[in-house]
Parts: C-alpha cells; structure tokens; sequence
C-alpha cells in the first residue's frame, strides 16, 4: 500500500485537483483586475461627469412678461385726398381763358377754363341747317303721301305710286332723327369747350396757359383738383393684428410739420385680403380736415390701439437668435437647452412682442451664446452668483 501511494505522488496531482487550482487562481485574478479597473472607471466617469459641468455654458434666465390686451401699434401712413382727379379737354382748340390758379378753392359746377373751338361751331351751324332741310323735305313727303293715300281712295292713283311716297316719308323721318343726333352731338362738343368743376375742392395743378393750343384726350391734363375736406390715410398693418384692425377703431396721427399735436381718424374700410407679397392688411382711416391744416401726399405715423384676442409675452431683444431654419429662443427644461420656435409682433429696439411660441412659466435664457444646440446641458447663474464670480 505504502509502494502505490509513493507511485501516485511520483505521477503527480490528480486532474480535478488541477482544475480546482486553476479556477482559483482564475478567480484571484478576476478579483485582482476588478480591484484596479472599477476605481479607473468610476475616475473616468466623475472626470466626465466634472468635465462635462465645467463645459456646460452658464446660462441667465428669466420668465417672460405679459403683454398688455391692448396693444399699441405705430406704422406708417400715406396721406391722399378723399377726391384727386386729372381734368382733361374734351374738344379740340385754343384756350381762349382760365380762371382759377393753384391753390385756389372752387365749388362744383364753377368755370375753369374755355376753349375756343371755330371748327367745331361752324359744323354745329352747319348741321342746324341740315336739320331744317330734312325737316322740309320730311313734311313735303309726308304731304305728299297724305295726298296720294287720299286719291288712292277714289281710284285716282295707282298702288304703286302710293307706296313710293308713302316709303319716302317714312325715309324722310329717319333722316329728321339723324339730323337731329348729328345736332346734339356738335352741341355737346361745344358744351366741351367750357371747363366746369367736377367736385367742391382745390385746384393742385394748372398746365395750361392761354393761347395754347388744347387736344381732346391728350396725354398731358388741364387741371388737378382735390377734395381735401376729408382725407385718406392708407396704412399696411401686418398680419398679426388685421383681425383687430376693423372698422371703426380710433386711430391717432402725428406729422413731422406739427410736433406734439395729435389729429384723430377712424378706420373706416378695409381691403380684407392679405397682400401675399408683403403680408399686410391695406387699411384705410378718414380724418376730418375741414380746417385745411393737413396736405395730401403728406407722410404720417398712425397710432392704433387694438384689442388683441390673446396676450402677447414680452421678452428682451438679446433673447433673439437668428438661425437659418428661422427665429428661435432658448428655453431651459431640466438644465437642458431647448431652441424653440416663435413669432413676433412689436418691436421696439428694446424688447420684442412674442406672439406665439411661448407659455408664462417658461425660463428664457437672456443672451444666449452662439454656439449652444438644442438639448445641450447649460448652469443656471443667477444675478447675484454671477456678480460674485466677476463675470
């Protein structure tokens, strides 16, 4: 017995004892190398975790303000007359006189001009005669086929001839008509050669002189007058507020010539369609200038104060970013960056009236850098915290 367990210790270990040692030591190195790896881990991740803080940009927000219900919208407007109109000849001729000079009042119906036209009276003289002529040979053939119609009764005359007659009094009273439009016509050819006003207003251009030679329907007018006792302001108010801009909201005009005074309007009609090249709502505000104070072609500034549906939020304008894909804020959710969408009203220089795209409760951040993307991890800084850190 002794003999065979030298020879067992001779041949050496048993094979399970073989696998046992090296599962050990298999297990004592896996222990050894988690004992170093763990520790480089958790430095690798808290150097990420402080590499990524101190990377992180810092960041001041602030919550929006809330716009007013009533918002008060300056643009600008364009002045016209209530009534402007060209005068033009009608009739061929001389300008025989005028009356009335720029700046000169006239009521409706007055005389502006007269224009000397022989041609043209002496073709009205000339189809006056005409006229009798057709006249007389109307009741001569009319006479006659009375004559004949009578004679046909007692057989004296034949069919024939009373027809013809009868045909050329019918004829003789179609010429009479035509004479006689002929007539009226010269007549208001000649009527032309009197310049009468079509409107109360005032003479803004006179292009004529006498002497001069005048042609019906030239290129180049006679007279310009307005009617400057009401006058029309035109102004495009962008899109956002054409809802509230309806007729019968006040507006209030000022103009460079009279500082500090105010002239008030009302929008009296719209255009009711969105110009789609410049995305505003031509509107148009009656001001009364029966004291002859306002000019028309004159540049004004328009004041509305419109009742809006919603209530705008107020941010300041370096809350802005301007990207490619469009007008965009930072707002901040979980110390995360989010860019998001918004569209603007009013701006003033100084801060801007956003329209949609945010909420009361939302943190803004208020100067934003550049390089900062949606989702990016940001530090909060606060006023005071900011003061003490010297930035």
């Amino acid at each position: 017995m002794n003999h065979q367990a030298n020879e067992q210790k001779q041949k050496g270990a048993s094979p399970r004892t073989v696998l046992i040692l090296v599962v050990v030591l298999f297990v004592a190195a896996a222990l050894l190398a988690a004992g170093g790896i763990v520790p480089r881990v958790r430095a690798r991740t808290a150097l990420q975790s402080s590499t990524s803080e101190l990377a992180a940009p810092n960041v001041m927000v602030a919550k929006p303000q809330l716009g007013k219900p009533e918002q008060d919208v300056s643009l600008p407007g364009s002045v016209q007359a209530y009534m402007d109109s060209p005068i033009y000849a009608r009739t061929n001729g001389y300008l025989k006189k005028w009356y009335f000079d720029i700046g000169a009042h006239v009521k409706k119906g007055q005389l502006l001009a007269v224009i000397e036209s022989p041609e043209v009276d002496q073709q009205l003289a000339q189809a006056k005669a005409d006229l009798l002529t057709t006249e007389a040979n109307q009741k001569f053939a009319q006479a006659t086929s009375s004559r004949y119609q009578d004679l046909l009764k007692q057989d004296a005359v034949s069919h024939q001839d009373t027809e013809n007659f009868y045909t050329q009094a019918a004829a003789s009273n179609t010429q009479v008509r035509s004479a006689l439009a002929n007539v009226q016509r010269l007549e208001e050819l000649v009527s032309f050669e009197k310049i009468y006003a079509p409107f109360d207003g005032t003479v803004t251009a006179r292009n004529i002189d006498v002497g001069q030679l005048i042609n019906a329907g030239a290129a180049s007018e006679m007279f310009h007058m307005a009617q400057e006792n009401v006058l029309r302001v035109y102004v495009n108010v962008p899109q956002v507020y054409s809802r509230a801009c309806v007729p019968g909201v006040v507006a209030t005009l000022s103009f460079a010539e009279y500082p500090g005074r105010e002239f008030k309007g009302k929008v009296v009609r719209t255009a009711k369609a969105i110009d789609p090249n410049s995305r505003t709502l031509l509107v148009e505000v009656d001001v009364d200038n029966r004291k002859g104070e306002l000019f028309p072609g004159s540049y004004a500034f328009v004041h509305f104060n419109l009742n809006t549906d919603r209530r705008s939020m107020i941010i300041p304008v370096p809350a802005l970013m301007f990207r490619s894909e469009g007008l965009r804020v930072v707002k901040v959710v979980d110390n995360k960056a989010q860019l998001v969408k918004i569209t603007i009203g009013k701006d003033d220089g100084r801060v801007v009236e956003v329209i949609d795209g945010l909420q009361p409760d939302d943190e803004i951040v208020q100067n934003p850098p550049d390089s900062i993307v949606d989702g990016e991890t940001v530090h909060i800084v606060h006023p005071r915290q900011q003061q003490a850190n010297g930035q």
